[in-house]
């Protein structure tokens, strides 16, 4: 048969062409015209009391929100969004058996349910639910104080990050692990721990990584805490909040094939100053200043995003500590002693006004084992920090000017300044009228911020506003999902059991 080259040629071109068009109506149905500096609260429910709002996760199939509750018993609220702005209360999920409940997500039709075991240092669950009857597809047993639970964006993986956390008096010390469930091969599970990387330590360790629980093994002492998934679905990064690190899985392979430890923040330079003391009586006011301190950034969740043909991790760099009545890692600098040739100002550096209440590390710092302390750090980079998801290399952070709005605001709590200041805990990444936001909750002063990450280096301001009280949970639903047809962003509140809904106005 002879084949007419130009009419084949031209044939190839419309196809492609039409492939194009595709693409670009997809984008263009969750580009709608909306201003990224005007959200605001459109909804809300009150679920409860403290603990009765922590994560939630959206189904549009069924207009069903998922909130996570701990308040009571391990819960699941079912909230009904079908006739939005109005929201209504349909059921709660009971789970007795279980000590906690962590996590939420949804995907296809089914609802995935992080679940604690016995107890928290005892194997965990997930639990698969349909998401329009909420009958049980199935029960997955995983690693303990499974954290947090995702699906991958195709569907086809369920993820787990099982944080591992050890008993109140360190006597029980679980090994931290990533659980890999495949969906479509009747939930077959591989959990994985980080044994392997034990060779690895002091490189690791150099870098920024901390090991230092108390008799506790390099796989033990790993604590995976928030996941974040690749848009191809092939590799997931994880949070190691307490170790300073992200681990980077092979989804595919199912193996964890990297730890990229975040080093420190500086706060003697000037990018990075920080208020320091809660200290009232001094009449101190509220100043971002620097300090001769570094900090442990702790990442609590994370975000992955792409920009300009590279890939992206936000992080929210919280800074939670091991302070158990085992083991408390905490310490006030007023209570060091410190090197005399390190720190020639000691005396004035542990007075109340100044770094004297300052929570910092006793477990790092004391570089040359003399018993006194050569260097202080503190825990948090209260910032929310860009990484580069191939190489973990810092891109950028925002944090001076975070809090700095924050302090304009006249939202900030200085009763906190000792302590992770604003505690930036969650974080989540979209576009909104063609541009990449990232959204950033902050716990200790009640707010969200929306920074324009497009160009993920030169992060841009874009507007502050209030949530309810302690924000833990962020989750953005596109237009395409949204019962409104509108950006949403959903937060949930786990001081006073709220769950708000804001949105943008229309251009």
């Amino acid at each position: 048969m002879t084949i007419n080259t130009k009419l084949f040629a031209a044939l190839v071109a419309l196809s492609l062409a039409l492939s194009a068009c595709k693409k670009d109506t997809s984008l263009e149905s969750d580009a709608i015209a909306e201003d990224i500096a005007s959200f605001k609260e459109v909804a809300m429910i009150d679920l409860g009391g403290v603990t009765a709002a922590e994560i939630s996760a959206y189904d549009s199939s069924t207009k069903k929100l998922f909130v996570v509750s701990n308040d009571g018993g391990a819960k699941v609220e079912v909230v009904d969004l079908s006739a939005y702005p109005t929201v209504s209360k349909l059921r709660t999920l009971t789970y007795p058996n279980n000590a906690g409940i962590n996590s939420v997500a949804v995907s296809n039709g089914l609802l995935a349910i992080a679940l604690n075991g016995v107890n928290a240092q005892a194997s965990g669950d997930v639990v698969v639910l349909k998401t329009s009857t909420l009958e049980e597809v199935k029960k997955i047993s995983v690693g303990a104080m499974p954290d947090m639970v995702t699906f991958s964006p195709d569907g086809n993986y369920l993820i787990s990050a099982n944080e591992g956390e050890p008993s109140d008096d360190y006597t029980i010390d679980p090994i931290g692990s990533i659980s890999i469930i495949q969906v479509k091969d009747n939930y077959t599970v591989k959990t994985l721990d980080f044994s392997g990387f034990a060779g690895s330590k002091a490189t690791l360790v150099a870098a920024g990584l901390r090991i230092y629980g108390p008799n506790a093994s390099f796989a033990q002492d790993i604590e995976p805490e928030y996941i974040a998934v690749a848009t191809d679905s092939k590799k997931a990064f994880v949070t190691l909040q307490e170790n300073n690190a992200v681990a980077e899985v092979d989804l595919v392979a199912g193996a964890i094939t990297k730890i990229f430890p975040l080093g420190v923040r500086d706060i003697s330079l000037a990018e990075n100053a920080w208020d320091v003391s809660d200290d009232e009586k001094s009449g101190k006011k509220i100043q971002l200043e620097t300090w001769p301190i570094k900090a442990f950034y702790l990442p609590d969740a994370i975000s992955y995003f792409s920009a300009g043909g590279s890939n992206y991790l936000a992080l929210a760099n919280e800074g939670d500590t091991r302070a158990w009545k085992g083991y408390d890692e905490e310490v006030r600098v007023k209570n060091l002693n410190l090197d005399a040739v390190k720190f020639p100002n000691a005396a004035m550096l542990k007075l109340d006004a100044n770094l004297g209440r300052l929570t910092v590390s006793k477990a790092f710092g004391d570089t040359d084992g003399d018993g006194d302390y050569d260097e202080l750090y503190a825990p948090g980079g209260r910032s929310m920090s860009i990484i580069n998801a191939s190489t973990g290399q810092l891109v950028a952070n925002i944090g001076k000017d975070l809090e700095q709005r924050v302090i304009d605001a006249g939202k900030y709590d200085d009763t906190r300044s000792d302590n992770k200041g604003v505690e930036v805990e969650s974080v989540t990444v979209a576009q909104v009228n063609g541009k990449t936001l990232a959204f950033i909750g902050m716990e200790r002063v009640d707010m969200v911020a929306l920074y324009d990450v497009s160009t993920p280096s030169s992060p841009k301001y874009v507007q502050l506003f209030a949530t309810g009280d302690a924000p833990e949970g962020l989750m953005f639903v596109k237009p395409k999902d949204s019962p409104n047809g509108r950006s949403l962003l959903i937060v949930s509140s786990e001081e006073d059991g709220t769950v708000r809904f804001y949105q943008p106005d229309k251009v």
